[in-house]
Order: structure tokens, then sequence, then C-alpha cells
């Protein structure tokens, strides 16, 4: 249902706020692409103090219930573009639909740019691909919203690949034409060491109150707004990955290591910092295939060195720092010659999976 359509039901009397006898007046023409926290409705000439004129004085009640009717049919993109549409009719609307969507970890669904940033429901992964583009060194992160991978589904995040002397960078941007990290699209990026086997991510927003940037130097001057208009951007270090070396060359697929700085969450919607420390799950080997194998459940159909499984386990260092060694968190493989999976579990973000993710693409030639 369009929200047009939606909001053409009105009300017939106080008593009964919901019945379909009345018509509204006719909705404004609403800027979808005004997601970053600005307040623009075209086609209002008084904005008042919360903006979106008469809009921003409906009945609590009949605002309410539209945006959760909207949240209920918007089950998957691009239809739920229309419940990111009530988000920017004006500042009331915006407050009243975040409080009603839910995040991820409960809802499953990645609906506004800070979802990017918030772990996974903890039983089911979510899932997405990753399009790789070999001319212009891009790779694209979709969410899936059907089991076929020919269909890449909604958009979320770019990452591109610049060559820095002997270092590579990955910037993570909104914008899939951006990628400058002084664009207001700028989320993160991921640096490599010299051989390629260490990684650091860095994100644009403190993971926890008292964090310090990279360096002076790295601080960037323009607010990250669709991330968080109410705090300025700068490079955090949040986590690393490192892939162990082979240097007996014996038989088996990479083997890595990951420590980040991920939020968790309870029931009561309270997010903290926790450093959870991952590792590759390690495959078996198959007498009768000759090779090395892992249980994908039918998510990876090409065998490649990139594919693996990470699992969450004891970080002694850190208090909380528990894993079972065998629940899978984040697991990446190939469908295509330029097409892969990622699926992911709480407390992985998007962004931090998307990162984690990023490592694997390259040559390691010490480490297979």
């Amino acid at each position: 249902m369009s929200l047009r359509r939606f909001l053409s039901r009105g009300t017939s009397s106080r008593s009964n706020p919901l019945t379909e006898s009345t018509i509204l007046s006719k909705p404004p023409e609403i800027n979808i692409s005004a997601i970053s926290g600005e307040d623009d409705v075209s086609g209002e000439q008084d904005g008042g103090e919360n903006g979106g004129g008469s809009w921003s004085n409906m009945l609590p009640e009949l605002l309410g219930e539209i945006i959760k009717r909207m949240e209920t049919s918007d089950d998957r993109w691009p239809l739920r573009q229309n419940l990111v549409a009530c988000g920017c009719v004006c500042k009331r609307w915006r407050e009243v639909t975040r409080e009603i969507v839910k995040p991820p970890v409960h809802s499953g669904k990645i609906t506004f740019p800070s979802c990017l940033k918030q772990p996974a429901p903890r039983d089911t992964p979510i899932q997405c691909l990753i399009k790789r583009n070999k001319k212009n060194s891009v790779f694209y992160l979709y969410l899936a919203v059907t089991q076929s991978f020919t269909n890449k589904g909604k958009f979320l995040l770019a990452a591109r690949r610049y060559r820095h002397g002997a270092h590579t960078e990955y910037i993570l941007s909104l914008d899939p034409d951006d990628s400058s990290q002084g664009s207001n699209a700028y989320v993160g990026k991921l640096r490599s060491d010299f051989l390629g086997t260490k990684f650091t991510i860095y994100d644009s927003q403190p993971p926890h109150n008292g964090a310090k940037p990279l360096s002076s130097k790295s601080v960037r001057r323009i607010a990250s707004k669709q991330i968080s208009p109410q705090v300025p951007s700068s490079n955090f270090e949040i986590g690393e990955i490192s892939y162990k070396f082979n240097l007996l060359k014996s038989r088996g697929p990479r083997r890595m290591v990951s420590s980040l700085t991920c939020t968790s969450s309870d029931e009561q919607f309270d997010y903290g910092q926790s450093q959870t420390l991952l590792r590759n799950k390690a495959p078996r080997w198959h007498e009768h295939l000759q090779c090395w194998c892992l249980n994908f459940h039918g998510r990876v159909t090409v065998a490649s060195v990139k594919n693996f499984q990470l699992v969450a386990t004891l970080d002694p260092s850190q208090p909380g720092g528990k894993g079972d060694g065998e629940t899978v968190l984040l697991q990446f493989g190939k469908v295509g010659d330029d097409l892969f999976t990622m699926d992911y579990r709480q407390p992985l973000s998007a962004f931090h999976a998307f990162a984690i993710c990023l490592t694997s693409f390259g040559t390691k030639l010490a480490c297979e």
C-alpha cells in the first residue's frame, strides 16, 4: 500500500478516528531522500517549529496508528520505502516512526541507515549479497529479499578499494558513487598492512564515550548526518583482522582471527560495548571429494579459498567475552564470478560483517 493511498483514509468522528468515511487532506509530496535528519517536505508553506506544517499537528492517536499500519504492511523492500517516507514528513513524524520501528536485533529488518551499525538478531541471521566490480574496484552490499541469488535486493553499502603506497584501503560509504572521506555518506574504512595479512577497521563514529580518533589529521570537519547527526565524524579504531602465516605450506584453507568492539543489547533495548573474539571455523577433509568442506546450508555454491565461517571464542582478557566455538556468527562464500553471500548474527552489524568480508578479497600467498 502506497503512503499516499494509506493517508487518504481518514476519520468520520472523533469517537472512531480510523473509519474510512472521512478523507484527509491531500498529503504533500514527500522527499524520500531526506533521511539524513533534515526536515524536508515540499508543498508546505508554514513548517512551524516541528516542520511539516499542518501534518505535524495531526492527532497523536491517528499518527501512531498510521505509522503502526505502515510498519506492519511494509514487509520487504522496495515497499518499505513508504515507512522511511513517514519519517521524512517532519520532526514529529520522525520521532514517532523511530519509536515504533524496532531495531534489527528484534525485527531482523534494516530500515534506516543507523541500522547498519546495530547488531543483528541472535537466532536468525540477516542474509546479504556482495557484488564485486573488478573494473573500478568497488564492492556493493545488498540486503537479500529473496532466497534467489539473482535478485540483488536493497542497496546498503559500497566499498571502494584504493592503493596507498604499500597499503590498501577500502572506503565504506552509503553512496555508491561517492567514496570521499569528507562526504556525509562516509561511514568508515578498512586498512591493510604491507603484506595484506593484517587489517584494521575504523568507524566514523566513536564506539564509546571518551574514545579518541586515530589522529588529529584524520578528524573530518563534516558531520556524518546519515548515521548520527549529533556526533562529528572521525576515524576510530574498532577492530582488527589478521590472517595466520602458512610457512610450511601445509594443506588447508586460510586461518583468520578477528577482534572487534561490538554493540550488544538486552531485552530493554539498552546498548553497550563488548569485545568479541572471532576465529574461522575449522573445515573437515572430505576423502571422497579430496577437498576441505564446510556446511553453508546452501548459501555457498562455488568452491573458493575466500569462503569462510567465523565463530566466537572465549576471550579471557575481556569480561564477558564468551563464545561457544560452534555458532556461526558470520559466513561468507562465493556463488558466482563476482557474486558472494554474507550472513551475519548478533553481536555483528552489517558494517562489521561487510568490513570483515572485504579482507577476504585479494591474494595472500603467505597464508594459503
